[in-house]
């Protein structure tokens, strides 16, 4: 059957000490996963239960570099996050299964026009325009997790300009791997290519053109990329 349009392209990450790629399907993205950025945002963590968004597959920036400044925004920030990719998926995916379907992990940022954000709460709109833009997923190669295991702990930073700006733990995530997994297959179907972003910790700021960005993730490396 011939396709009336040219046939979308399928991001491709690399995979960590591999000639493989992992093809992207979806993206989730979970917001305020950590108690000190969900309380710089304003929220309490104790009482919120885990909530999500997405991101269009091809807004991913494989093993990052030069990213440009989108338009229509005055106050881009960073978030570096720990980036889950599966190979297996499934619905209601019990807790002690969960990390069953995970292939690897990656060092991940979640770029956010917050302006727009603002605008949409206020008005009790979507955040598609503030989240889902062009470049917005900065990703590292992927890790197998038969090589790295399954991190539960370990330092998480962001640096502009060689100055730290986020520094967590992810053992300070309020929901863990695999309670993310196991709630959002309760209300899609997960499955392979699916890349979850797991949340940030407290620093989240704003980043100007020719900002040099530099982040990573105790056992996972390192993610660099330049704001033009």
């Amino acid at each position: 059957m011939e396709s009336v349009i040219p046939v979308p392209t399928v991001s491709l990450i690399p995979v960590m000490g591999s000639a493989a790629v992992f093809p992207v399907r979806r993206i989730y993205c979970v917001g305020r996963n950590y108690a000190d950025h969900a309380r710089e945002m304003g929220m309490d963590p104790e009482r919120e239960p885990p909530f999500f968004f997405g991101k269009p597959q091809d807004v991913v920036v494989p093993g990052g570099g030069p990213v440009h400044y989108p338009p229509a925004t005055a106050n881009l920030h960073h978030e570096v996050e720990l980036v889950v990719a599966l190979a297996r998926g499934g619905r209601d995916i019990p807790v002690s299964r969960a990390l069953d379907c995970v292939f690897g992990y990656a060092v991940g940022i979640d770029l956010t026009r917050r302006d727009l954000q603002a605008k949409a709460k206020d008005k009790g709109q979507p955040w598609d325009t503030a989240k889902g833009f062009d470049e917005s997923a900065p990703i590292s190669a992927i890790t197998p997790a038969n090589l790295l295991g399954h991190p539960g702990q370990g330092a998480i930073w962001l640096a502009v300009n060689g100055v730290e700006k986020q520094r967590g733990d992810l053992a300070d995530m309020i929901w863990s791997v695999p309670e993310v997994l196991a709630h959002i297959s309760g209300f899609v179907a997960l499955a392979p290519g699916d890349l979850i972003y797991t949340g940030t910790p407290a620093g989240v700021g704003p980043l100007v053109r020719g900002d040099q960005v530099r982040c990573g993730i105790q056992g996972l490396g390192e993610l660099a990329i330049t704001l033009v």
